[in-house]
């Protein structure tokens, strides 16, 4: 209520200003002494929203302190919540202020332009389509763009070049030399021969790749009929690079422009994930990293995302989110009035857009991740370790153990090293375990520390300052048995229990001093260091143990799925070149090799991913 408004404290005469406000919709702008704008935000009722600022007992810290600085509010009218949502998003890029979820790498797509001549170019294109010609886009960034017209020119052979720069050749360019161009500048391909490679380019960027590609296996397969082997390596080196790109652009199913909008949050930081699917071909994806107030929830920073994504952005029909925003229904009547066709937000999702989102989650957890891995992060981190095991100084040197077997075969123990600058990976080190009874797990962790820290004596390893062990109080028990044989001393040791049902961020610290079992906040950036550090020791270990497994087995993975004869082997084998591409294709590339079923193609696929 406005009665309650502005207590002495404040420094703007909230009550004053409040009597007087209109309950219309519109936008308001708090203002700081020197007439910073400090927060922007919109109402459906000004004064209902407005004055729920001034009243006495706001529980955020983060408002208290910003309703501290406000000397003046400004507001603007408008006639639907529709239209203030749509300026709020307009001042906020506009004055960027600090309280407001902001969006900093904001630019415009770019595009790959085809022109329209005798002899057609390809090239990079950003700003006002204007040229006639067909735009292939919009691109979530300029590196997906320049990696595609990369790969394009090998395959294609798509002159790049400028106007002037062709019409002005006498002799072939260097481009024709590496082999990136057919030289139409001096008539060595003749116009109906590059409209074929024209034709064939268009066609891959709109999403009828395979198509492309069948001509391609056809023709090797001629090729090589004739004896032309030659021929036959050049073409299947372009299927090799086709089907490399079809694997950094692949969505199948449905066709249809939607945008994927991923959001990952931890430790006070977000990542939001943007995949841009055009004509059901993946055009890319985009990591994006806004400045987000303590306290926003995922649904706000959702909602503050979108407003300001789309301002200067081509809207498509659809937006597949992973989390529901604030204010659904309004923000897509904002992005209808900026599109002028009818938007439709979705985030519980099945089939293949839940597969979509699920790749869009994926990215954004790992960018975000990479993101903490740097060095700023890694100072923060450290120092909340210190303060968490209560220790005097920052680690500078940090060790983890992890044991890695299938039913106790291939016994691998894994070393990895961290240090202020992160993984240390020049002193990671494996230890294939040997003579202990298989799948005894504590037996190859003393193994494994002892070998270890034996070396010690030899000058081969540095002492840690913790020592971290991928288990419970049994691989503990191990780890102060192997320091107490060595006499090894002041080595702090932290046993990385796994919490219910394996979940991060419930994991139970066991430390080898009198404190007993610790557990920190799933917030704690203590907890993240220790989470990447334990993730990364189970990596190398999978790792290694993977290795030892395959040089002890003579036969091809593929003869131990049920329903793999030789001649379907040989036909699979054929289709993709080798059982390394089996391993990276996906369930639905699988099921498009003649005589593979979906079913058979899915037994594959977890055959060749079990771990």
């Amino acid at each position: 209520m406005v009665t309650d408004a502005s207590p002495p404290e404040f420094g703007f005469d909230a009550k004053t200003f409040l009597a007087s406000l209109t309950r219309q919709p519109g936008v308001y702008r708090m203002l700081d002494e020197e007439g910073v704008v400090l927060y922007v935000g919109k109402a459906k009722n000004l004064r209902n929203r407005v004055s729920s600022y001034f009243r006495r007992n706001v529980p955020s810290p983060r408002i208290r302190s910003m309703v501290a600085q406000i000397r003046d509010v400004q507001v603007t009218v408008t006639t639907t919540e529709a239209e203030a949502l749509l300026l709020e998003n307009n001042l906020i890029k506009q004055h960027r202020p600090r309280y407001n979820v902001l969006l900093r790498d904001d630019k415009s797509y770019p595009y790959i332009f085809l022109s329209q001549h005798t002899y057609p170019r390809l090239t990079f294109h950003r700003g006002a389509r204007k040229k006639p010609g067909r735009y292939f886009g919009p691109y979530p960034s300029t590196l997906a763009v320049r990696d595609t017209l990369n790969l394009l020119q090998k395959l294609f052979l798509i002159r790049p070049c400028k106007d002037s720069f062709f019409e002005n050749r006498s002799r072939p360019c260097l481009q024709y030399q590496i082999k990136r161009c057919t030289a139409p500048c001096v008539g060595l391909i003749d116009p109906l021969a590059y409209e074929r490679d024209v034709k064939h380019a268009v066609d891959f960027l709109e999403g009828r790749s395979d198509q492309v590609m069948r001509n391609l296996v056809a023709e090797m397969e001629a090729a090589s009929a004739r004896l032309e082997f030659e021929r036959a390596a050049q073409v299947r080196d372009q299927i090799a690079r086709l089907r490399q790109i079809s694997e950094r652009q692949y969505v199948s199913g449905e066709g249809g422009d939607v945008d994927i909008v991923a959001a990952a949050l931890e430790g006070g930081q977000v990542c939001v994930q943007v995949f841009s699917i055009r004509g059901g071909l993946n055009l890319g994806n985009r990591a994006l990293f806004p400045s987000l107030p303590e306290e926003t929830s995922a649904e706000a920073l959702m909602t503050a995302f979108l407003g300001q994504y789309y301002l200067s952005r081509e809207v498509p029909p659809q937006i597949i989110l992973s989390h529901a925003p604030e204010e659904s229904a309004l923000l897509e009547e904002m992005l209808t009035m900026q599109r002028g066709h009818r938007v439709s937000l979705a985030w519980s999702v099945r089939g293949e857009r839940a597969r979509w989102l699920e790749m869009a989650q994926r990215n954004a957890q790992m960018s975000l991740a990479t993101r903490l891995a740097g060095k700023a992060g890694m100072r923060e981190r450290l120092e909340a370790l210190r303060e968490a095991l209560e220790l005097d100084e920052v680690p500078t040197r940090m060790e983890c153990f992890d044991i890695s077997h299938s039913h106790g075969e291939a016994t691998v123990a894994s070393c990895v090293v961290f240090n202020p600058e992160g993984p240390l990976k020049s002193d990671y080190r494996r230890f294939n375990i040997r003579d202990i009874t298989p799948g005894d797990d504590y037996a190859a962790m003393y193994q494994a520390l002892h070998r270890r820290y034996t070396r010690l004596k030899e000058g081969e390893a540095r002492l840690p300052d913790i020592l971290f062990i991928d288990g419970g109080k049994g691989q503990v028990r191990q780890a102060l048995e192997v320091l107490e044989d060595l006499q090894v001393a002041e080595v702090m040791v932290v046993g990385v229990a796994k919490g219910e049902d394996r979940r991060p961020g419930l994991e139970t610290l066991i430390l080898s001093d009198e404190r007993g079992p610790s557990i920190l906040p799933p917030s704690s950036k203590a907890l993240h260091l220790i989470q990447q550090i334990r993730d990364e020791a189970h990596r190398f270990a999978i790792t290694g143990h993977r290795q030892q497994r395959a040089k002890a087995r003579n036969t091809s993975p593929l003869e131990q799925i049920p329903g793999m004869g030789p001649k379907r082997r040989q036909q699979l084998l054929k289709h993709f070149g080798g059982l390394k591409a089996v391993s990276s294709a996906r369930v639905e590339e699988l099921a498009k090799v003649p005589g593979i079923s979906r079913k058979l193609a899915q037994q594959i696929f977890d055959s060749l991913h079990d771990d």
